[in-house]
This record gives C-alpha cells, sequence and structure tokens, in this order.
C-alpha cells in the first residue's frame, strides 16, 4: 500500500500544479475549481493509503522481488446465481424514468427496490444456507 499512497500524493502535486497553471491561463472558474477540488480528493486518499500502509502487513506489491503469483489468493465469495440484481435493475430504471415522465412511477419503483435489496442482502441466509 505504500506505492499506491506515493502514487496518489504525487498525483496530487501534478494536479495542484495544473490547477494553478489552468487557473493562471485560463481565468475560467468551474474548470479551476474542479481542478482544485480533484487535489483535495487525491491528497485525502493518498494520506490515507500512506498512514494505512503503516499499520499493515507488508504486501507483495510493496517487494521489488516479488512474482504476480505472490500477491494471488482468494477474494471473496460472489454468488453463482442470483435474481436480486434485475429487481434492482428494474426498480432503478423505473425510479430513474419517474424523474422523466412523473414522480408518481417511484410509487411503484420503491417496493421493487426495497425488495430486491432484501433479498440480495438476505439471500444467503434462507433455506439450507440459514444454518451454516
Amino acid at each position: 500500500m505504500k506505492v499506491q499512497g506515493k502514487m496518489f500524493i504525487w498525483l496530487s502535486v501534478f494536479v495542484l500544479a495544473m490547477a494553478i497553471v489552468y487557473g493562471v491561463w485560463s481565468k475560467e472558474p468551474a474548470g479551476t475549481t474542479a481542478l482544485f477540488l480533484t487535489f483535495g480528493l487525491c491528497i485525502m486518499v493518498g494520506y490515507y493509503l500512506a498512514f494505512t500502509a503503516r499499520r499493515v502487513d507488508v504486501g507483495a506489491q510493496d517487494d521489488k522481488e516479488a512474482d504476480v503469483a505472490d500477491d494471488a489468493g482468494e477474494l471473496g465469495f460472489f454468488s453463482p446465481h442470483s435474481w436480486q440484481p434485475l429487481a434492482l435493475a428494474t426498480g432503478g430504471a423505473l425510479a430513474f424514468m419517474g424523474i422523466v415522465f412523473g414522480w408518481w412511477l417511484l410509487y411503484f419503483s420503491t417496493p421493487i427496490i426495497l425488495i430486491g435489496l432484501w433479498g440480495w442482502v438476505f439471500e444467503y441466509y434462507r433455506g439450507e444456507s440459514q444454518n451454516q
């Protein structure tokens, strides 16, 4: 994580320099503000990664002699089959169509979104998986 922290800190220095140059040359407030906000976000992420790197073990990415396979491992559990993203996508699409066609569509989309979210969170706490 030390490498990522240094990368973000150097990126924030570059973005700060570009924000100053852009602000002086263009005198355009929206782009200058966006670049200064980008600098702030980069410095926050860089500081967090550098701060956290001191508290965790050294990873394979910090070792110059490490191979790609040294950092391999289990990434987590991913559901092989789930219908809940379909319900969330349908509810989300209806909600965004509510912005275009009328807010009354939210009465139909909100229950679909809540049912899909509830099902996705608790899909492995029912049936056979309940007691595991």
